[in-house]
């Protein structure tokens, strides 16, 4: 089980680190592209960031879902552990 959750964070850290690779190259290789506002005024690196943040909490709970703990097979004697 232990191994399993392992592989799981790692393959949600990687997608995360993809994102984020992807908005520190258009910092450093684009920023013009950064400056453009695409909606409402606000331009694309504060849309990216909070995107950032909400990839974060989405992946963080995508993470407690998977690796929640089995729950116990119930018999007609109780539960079996």
């Amino acid at each position: 089980m232990e191994k399993r959750n392992s592989r799981i964070g790692l393959v949600l850290f990687v997608i995360y680190l993809v994102l984020y690779g992807g908005f520190v190259l258009l910092n450093a290789f684009s920023p013009e592209t950064m400056e453009k506002t695409p909606m409402a005024g606000v331009n694309l690196a504060i849309l990216y960031g909070f995107g950032l943040i909400i990839a974060a909490l989405v992946l963080a709970l995508l993470y407690g879902w998977l690796c929640k703990p089995a729950e116990p097979e119930v018999t007609e004697r109780g539960v079996n552990e």
